[in-house]
């Protein structure tokens, strides 16, 4: 099992804000539903809001945020 994390990582069920400008939900806070790992130890995640949900999200698309 890899474990090399650089930076954040999100983990099922945190919240973090979604920025691509390639998105509908650029900007908005969702919840962390799901996270793949590939070969490379790259994790994408999958990120639902109220009215949907964005897969196959980098890790370098999402910011923290502070909820709980």
């Amino acid at each position: 099992m890899l474990l090399k994390r650089l930076g954040m990582s999100f983990e099922k069920d945190d919240t973090a804000v979604l920025h691509d400008k390639h998105s509908d939900y650029d900007g908005e806070t969702g919840t962390i539903t799901q996270v793949v790992d590939n070969m490379f130890g790259d994790a994408t995640y999958t990120i639902s809001f109220e009215d949907g949900q964005e897969t196959g999200v980098p890790e370098d698309s999402l910011e923290a945020t502070d909820e709980e």
